[in-house]
C-alpha cells in the first residue's frame, strides 16, 4: 500500500517536471507565486552544479578515481575493456571550468531566450516556468559536451571571461546587500514604530555596532598581516582608501539632507556595505602573488613566517580551500536565495535589478476543486521581473563560482600550474570601488535631482 502512494506521489511530480508552468496543475510542490518557485528551481540548478564542481575539486578525488578498475586512463585496466577517462580533466581546476562552462552557456541560452517576455501569456513564459525535466537533461547534456573540449587555450581564454564576469557580479551582490539591508531597516523601524520601540532600536544598534566593529578589526588586521614597513604599497593603499571611503559613506548617510530626502537611509545600510568591501579587500589581497604580503591562513594561525618556504608555497601547486573562498561561497549562496525570493519596495534597486515593486504575498495559493492548494500565476499581466536578466545574473554567478572555487588563480598552460595574478587583484579593488560609488549615488540622487521620484 505504502509503495503504491509513493508511486502515486512520483507520477505526481513527474507532471510538475515535464508539465508547461511550475505546480499550476499539480499540488506535490509548495503553495507559492509562480515567478518565486521558477526562480528557486533555476537557483537550485545554479546549486546542484557549484556542488558538483566542489566534489570534483576536493582533495584526493583523482587518486580516488584511479582506484577504479578500468576508468581512467594509465591505472588498472578490466580485461577486455579500454580505460575511457582522463582522470586529470573530469577533476580539478579543469573539471570545475568546464563545469562552470557548462552552466554558463545554459544561462545564457535562456536569457537570450526570454528577452523581451511580458506576461506569462507569452508562449516563451511556459518554457520558463515548466518542463524541467527537460531543461535538466539540456544542462546534463552541455555539461556532457563541455568535457570533451580539447584543453589548448580553452582554460586562459575562459579564464579572462570568469574575470569580466565576476567583476560584474561583485557588483550585483553589493546591490543586492544595499536592498537587503535597506530592507532590513525599513521593516524594524516600521516594527519599532508600531510598538516596543527600545527592543527593536535596540536590535538595529547593535547590529550596527557588531558590523562597524567587525569592519574596524578587519581593517587593523589587515595592517598588521598584509602589510610590511618597507613593502606591499599596493595593500597599504587598498585598506586605506577603502577605510575612508566607508567612513565617507557613512557620514554622508546621516547627514540632515540625506534623511530628509531618504528617511530610510542609516548607519545600519553603511556599515553592512563597509563590512562587504573589507571583505572584497581582504579577498583581493589573498590574491597578490607576493607570498610577503600575502601570508597563508594556516602561517598565520600558526605563527609561521611568510618568508620561511612552507608546503603550501611550491610553485604551481593550490590551496584550494582557503578561508574567503569558504566566506566567498557564504555570501554567493546567500545572495542567490535573496535574488530568488526578493520581493523589494526600493525603486533604484529595482530599476538595476530589472524587477517590479514588492506588493502583497499572495495568499496562501489557490485552492482547485480537490481541495489541494496550487501555486498562484502571479504574471498574468505583466511579469514580476525580467526573465532575460535573471538568467543573465545566474550566468554571471557561474562564472564567479568558477572564479571563487580556483581561488582566482591563473592557469599556465605551458607548465599546467595555478597561480596567482595581479589582474584578479585590480578586479576585485575596482569591484568594491564601483559599488560604493553606486551606494554613494543612492544616497546622493534624491539630492542631486529632485524633480524624480526615488522612493
Amino acid at each position: 500500500m505504502g509503495a503504491c502512494m509513493a508511486l502515486c506521489s512520483l507520477a505526481s511530480c513527474a507532471s510538475c517536471l515535464c508539465g508547461s508552468a511550475p505546480c499550476l496543475l499539480c499540488g506535490c510542490c509548495p503553495s507559492s507565486r509562480n515567478s518565486t518557485v521558477t526562480r528557486l528551481v533555476f537557483s537550485f540548478f545554479l546549486l546542484l552544479g557549484t556542488l558538483v564542481s566542489v566534489i570534483m575539486i576536493l582533495p584526493g578525488m583523482e587518486a580516488q578515481l584511479q582506484k577504479i578498475p578500468g576508468f581512467c586512463q594509465g591505472a588498472s585496466t578490466i580485461p577486455g575493456m579500454e580505460n575511457q577517462f582522463n582522470c586529470d580533466v573530469i577533476v580539478g581546476y579543469k573539471s570545475v571550468y568546464r563545469m562552470c562552462f557548462a552552466m554558463t552557456c545554459f544561462f545564457f541560452l535562456f536569457s537570450a531566450i526570454m528577452v523581451r517576455v511580458q506576461s506569462s501569456k507569452d508562449p516563451r513564459a511556459a518554457i520558463q516556468n515548466g518542463f524541467w525535466f527537460f531543461k535538466f537533461l539540456i544542462l546534463v547534456g552541455i555539461t556532457v559536451g563541455a568535457f570533451f573540449i580539447p584543453d589548448g587555450t580553452f582554460h586562459t581564454v575562459w579564464f579572462y571571461f570568469g574575470v569580466v564576469g565576476s567583476f560584474i557580479f561583485i557588483v550585483i551582490q553589493l546591490i543586492l546587500l544595499i536592498d537587503f539591508a535597506h530592507s532590513w531597516n525599513k521593516i524594524w523601524v516600521g516594527n519599532a514604530e508600531e510598538g516596543n520601540s527600545k527592543c527593536w532600536f535596540a536590535g538595529l544598534l547593535s547590529f550596527t555596532f557588531l558590523h562597524y566593529a567587525l569592519a574596524f578589526t578587519s581593517v587593523v588586521l589587515f595592517y598588521i598581516y598584509y602589510t610590511q614597513p618597507n613593502d606591499c604599497t599596493e595593500h597599504k593603499v587598498f585598506i586605506s582608501l577603502n577605510l575612508i571611503f566607508s567612513v565617507i559613506i557613512s557620514i554622508v548617510s546621516i547627514l540632515p539632507k540625506v534623511q530628509e530626502a531618504q528617511p530610510q537611509s542609516g548607519l545600519l545600510q553603511a556599515s553592512l556595505i563597509s563590512l562587504y568591501t573589507m571583505y572584497v579587500t581582504w579577498s583581493a589581497m589573498t590574491n597578490n602573488p607576493n607570498r610577503k604580503c600575502n601570508p597563508s591562513l594556516l602561517s598565520l594561525v600558526s605563527n609561521v613566517s611568510s618568508s620561511e618556504p612552507t608546503p603550501t608555497s611550491a610553485p604551481g601547486q593550490v590551496q584550494w580551500w582557503d578561508a574567503q573562498s569558504i566566506v566567498g561561497l557564504v555570501i554567493f549562496l546567500f545572495c542567490t536565495l535573496y535574488a530568488s525570493i526578493r520581493s523589494s519596495s526600493n525603486t533604484q534597486v529595482n530599476k538595476l535589478m530589472q524587477t517590479e515593486e514588492g506588493g502583497s504575498y499572495g495568499g496562501e495559493g489557490e485552492v482547485g476543486e480537490d481541495g489541494v492548494r496550487r501555486a498562484v500565476d502571479n504574471e498574468e499581466e505583466g511579469v514580476t521581473y525580467s526573465y532575460s536578466f535573471f538568467h543573465f545574473h545566474l550566468c554571471l554567478a557561474s562564472l564567479y563560482i568558477m572564479m571563487t572555487l580556483t581561488n582566482w588563480y591563473k592557469p599556465d598552460t605551458t607548465t599546467q600550474a595555478m597561480q596567482s595574478s595581479m589582474p584578479a587583484v585590480w578586479v576585485k579593488i575596482s569591484s568594491s570601488w564601483l559599488g560604493l560609488g553606486l551606494y554613494l549615488w543612492t544616497l546622493l540622487a534624491p539630492l542631486m535631482f529632485p524633480d524624480r521620484d526615488f522612493s
